[in-house]
């Protein structure tokens, strides 16, 4: 289930506000949806995996409190995030 550190290069090329940045809130909020959809799959083909559904709900409400704080600071910079992530808002 964990990103392999290829994949996370390419979210944070993608998703940094500059060269060097790798773990502001908008690159955390890309990687946690990249890892909400992965386990969102898994839980589609198993059903009673329960921790890892608990891990999913856990993993949702960082993203959600993420996307809060981004919002406090900026709404553009949250709509812009929302729209590339193609997330709800």
């Amino acid at each position: 289930m964990a990103l392999t550190q290829q994949r996370k290069q390419e979210i944070m090329s993608n998703y940094q506000v500059h060269e060097t940045d790798t773990g502001s809130a908008e690159v955390q909020v890309a990687m946690l949806t990249d890892r909400i959809s992965r386990l969102s799959l898994h839980l589609q083909a198993n059903k009673k995996d329960h921790s890892s559904r608990r891990g999913l709900l856990k993993m949702i409400g960082q993203r959600k409190r993420l996307l809060s704080y981004i919002q406090k600071g900026s709404r553009e910079k949250y709509q812009d995030l929302i729209a590339r992530l193609g997330i709800r808002g």
